[in-house]
């Protein structure tokens, strides 16, 4: 009986072990994300074409209600896959959609998408349509902007369905430069395979 209990106890120990290599494994990609996004992402996010755009559009999404933003966000994810889009198109159409597309270019395959939020998690520009417009429910938004951290947030590893490469996305307060204060956050997709 003893032995029973000792053999158990080793199963247990060896599985809890097992089972956390992929997760280690997983935690590598944290390091060099963080170091491309400081070396690549950050000289630009105080960018006025970045930091004018989301004031702006704080100014306008402040006294928005839940309710008015779930109405947003709905809108928009009936809108992502239709052919008729007035609400996406006017988003992708935006200044900042035009400099994010063209970041995005430059990068020469580092970068899969990228997307800034306002003080709401609302999408204020994007590289590429996202399948939804709010983020504010999102680890992505609620550990940079929502939690007023400084840090860089780096989410788990992906394979993407088309392309087949691994990717990790990032997302990283931004700050007004005059103030130094938060105004909104971005998520930059990372191809990993690159890194």
């Amino acid at each position: 009986m003893k032995i029973n209990r000792i053999m158990t106890a080793a199963l247990v120990a060896g599985a809890a072990a097992f089972a956390s290599f992929p997760a280690m494994a997983e935690e590598a990609h944290v390091a060099p994300v963080k170091e491309f996004i400081s070396q690549n992402v950050q000289t630009w996010l105080t960018d006025p074409a970045v930091v004018d755009a989301i004031k702006e559009q704080n100014a306008k999404t402040s006294g928005l209600s839940q309710a008015a933003i779930d109405k947003l966000d709905t809108d928009w994810r009936a809108q992502a896959t239709a052919s008729n889009k007035p609400f996406v198109d006017e988003v992708m159409a935006r200044a900042l959609s035009k400099f994010l597309m063209e970041k995005k270019e430059g990068s020469q395959g580092m970068i899969t998408e990228m997307f800034v939020m306002d003080a709401k998690g609302l999408n204020v520009g994007q590289s590429d349509i996202t399948s939804d417009y709010w983020q504010g429910d999102e680890a992505k938004w609620q550990k940079t902007y929502g939690a007023a951290s400084s840090e860089v947030f780096v989410d788990g590893v992906e394979q993407d369905e088309s392309t087949q490469a691994f990717q990790s996305q990032a997302s990283v307060t931004i700050n007004d430069p005059a103030s130094g204060e938060p105004i909104g956050a971005i998520t930059i997709g990372i191809n990993l395979d690159m890194l």
